[in-house]
């Protein structure tokens, strides 16, 4: 049997921080709408033809918007869940679940990064 003295990695550990990619702004009622600019071969030629905006806007829900304005490149995804339980008791349940399947989502869309993940040069 080897043993590689590796620790197996913790989602819940993970520090993600927003894409500067992507600015953000807070509605007037305080949810959070991402700005996301349309590039590309195939977006232009929809621009172009069919009238696509140049940039989208995706609104975020109230746990959405909460989880998004508590991602500070600090906070690892197991504070914000407990500061998302504080908040919305159950209506954050399954809370885990939840979450991390909502940040992959963010990570996957390159909306968000995760500082702790990130290769230093050096």
């Amino acid at each position: 049997m080897k043993i590689t003295g590796r620790k197996k990695e913790n989602y819940l550990d993970y520090v993600p921080r927003h894409n500067t990619l992507f600015p953000w702004q807070e509605a007037e009622n305080g949810t959070v709408e991402i700005r996301m600019r349309n590039l590309g071969l195939a977006n232009r030629i929809a621009q172009k033809f069919f009238k696509k905006p140049a940039v989208s806007t995706i609104s975020l829900d109230e746990l959405g918007s909460f989880i998004w304005k508590e991602i500070d490149g600090k906070k690892t995804i197991y504070e914000i869940g407990i500061l998302l339980k504080q908040r919305f008791g159950d209506r954050a349940e399954p809370l885990y679940e939840r979450l991390s399947g909502f940040t992959k989502t963010l990570h996957n869309q390159k909306f968000i990064v995760y500082e702790n993940k990130i290769r230093k040069k050096g």
